[in-house]
């Protein structure tokens, strides 16, 4: 099977890469003891005859090899001789590794089931999310700590070569505080004592007919505080217990780019009118779409950054345990821009319970916007929503990114049903976009649903779309 092949190519490429990186070896010397679990399980299959014509097989192996050139190309990265500007520039590479290893760990899981391996096997102890979290925080912390040294080192020689020396300075205390600060998904998600917030009531950030949200702090964190001002007349014991079982399942979406709940906060619980607060992260920026709109410059480089951002968040959120979890109404309103153009996907935090505190209107029900519908959804109102169909809507928030403009503007219903349905248009991109970007977000918005990539599958390409970028 030429795929095989293909694969240890790539295995041995990795571990030549990973002798030479400069930073984050831990993290790198880990991926490598992973893949070479991986080359195990694809050694074996040349072994296997009757294996060898499984088309479950073949998918996953060609899975794995797109997994393993996007590990490839992060490695790549830390070889570089301007490792530090590149690391002053991201100051993402642990949430990359991170990243890597959920894929490599879908490829392990994938395999083992094309093979009918028992979870017995020893091979499952290496990808075992407890110990393998655990290991990543590890290496995570020997890892910041060298870069740490490196970063300060480097800040000595160019205040000695007299080179751009307060902006380089700012920047390495900028990392190095950083590095030390807790991650903010380290924060349990949970009822919030009032005193515990800090805000002002002139500090309305935005203002609905429902409701006002206040820019906070909370727990050393700048924040977002949604306070609800017409609310129903609910019990706080019942919202308690609508917050705590949904707790349980915003765990399973933490990620650096899904936008972070702290929790509730109750005022006047013990008076006739409780009110109630929702603290989430604030984001700087506003909306993706704001961005898009405002007068910020933005390279291909940076597009393609915040492409890789909003396609992790969106992996994140189709990799938990409920196989059929969709966003539901993916624009680019729903992601939101934190001050470093970071890019979050948000839009369903703590649903319930704030359904359970405001008023709902016909105008609160069924809003979607037809310019994101698929193909699928607009011939069939019946259709029924899924990750295909998500899909199809995130390739045109892509489009958006790429283009800054808005999809379909000025189009009414009947035109853009042609248009998709009857012509297969995609809207065109800007004469200087990067071939690799345009082909990635144009399968994105494939009209055959077959033919789109999974969350998982856009993140490993993006990614090496991102690192070619970068080094241009």
């Amino acid at each position: 099977m030429e795929i095989v092949k293909d694969v240890l190519s790539l295995a041995y490429e990795i571990y030549s890469l990973a002798e030479n990186v400069k930073a984050n070896k831990k993290r790198c010397q880990r991926v490598c003891e992973r893949v070479k679990t991986l080359e195990g399980l694809v050694n074996s299959i040349e072994q296997r005859e009757a294996v060898q014509s499984s088309d479950q097989v073949e998918k996953a192996l060609i899975g794995l090899s797109i997994t393993l050139s996007s590990a490839q190309e992060l490695i790549k990265k830390y070889i570089s001789a301007n490792l530090v500007k590149r690391i002053l520039k991201s100051g993402s590479h642990g949430d990359e590794f991170n990243s890597v290893n959920d894929r490599l760990n879908d490829a392990f899981q994938s395999l083992a089931l094309a093979l009918q391996l028992e979870h017995g096997n020893a091979l499952f102890k290496v990808f075992e999310q407890n110990s393998r979290l655990e290991e990543d925080e590890m290496d995570g912390k020997v890892d910041d700590a060298e870069l740490k040294r490196m970063l300060l080192e480097y800040a000595e020689y160019v205040v000695a070569m007299q080179r751009d020396l307060e902006e380089i300075k700012t920047s390495v205390t900028k990392i190095v505080e950083m590095l030390n600060k807790p991650s903010i998904i380290s924060v349990d998600i949970r009822l919030i004592k009032p005193e515990e917030l800090k805000y002002e009531q002139k500090s309305v950030i935005m203002e609905t007919p429902s409701s006002k949200v206040y820019k906070g702090q909370f727990g050393g964190f700048t924040v977002a505080i949604k306070k609800y001002t017409d609310q129903v007349n609910t019990n706080p014991r019942d919202v308690k217990s609508i917050f705590d079982t949904e707790v349980d399942t915003m765990k399973r979406f933490e990620s650096p780019n899904i936008l972070r709940m702290f929790g509730i906060c109750i005022l006047d619980e013990n008076t006739p009118k409780p009110q109630y607060l929702i603290i989430m992260e604030y984001c700087e920026k506003g909306s993706l779409r704001d961005v898009l709109s405002s007068k910020c410059e933005l390279s291909w480089a940076k597009k393609a950054c915040m492409c890789l951002d909003a396609a992790q968040g969106l992996y994140r959120l189709h990799l938990t345990e409920e196989k059929s979890k969709v966003h539901g109404s993916i624009t680019s309103s729903k992601f939101l821009v934190d001050a470093n153009y970071r890019v979050k996907l948000g839009g369903f935090e703590l649903a319930k319970t704030e359904t359970s505190l405001r008023k709902t209107s016909e105008k609160d029900k069924n809003i979607t916007s037809l310019c994101y519908s698929s193909p699928q959804l607009l011939n069939n109102i019946h259709h029924v929503y899924n990750k295909e169909c998500e899909m199809y809507s995130f390739g045109i928030v892509l489009w958006e990114i790429a283009t800054r403009k808005k999809p379909f503007e000025g189009c009414e219903r009947e035109e853009i049903y042609r248009k998709v349905c009857k012509e297969n248009y995609q809207e065109p991109f800007l004469p200087d976009c990067p071939e690799a970007l345009g082909q990635l977000i144009d399968t994105c918005r494939a009209f055959d649903s077959a033919q789109r990539p999974t969350a998982g599958v856009l993140v490993d390409k993006l990614r090496r779309v991102v690192v070619q970028l970068e080094q241009q």
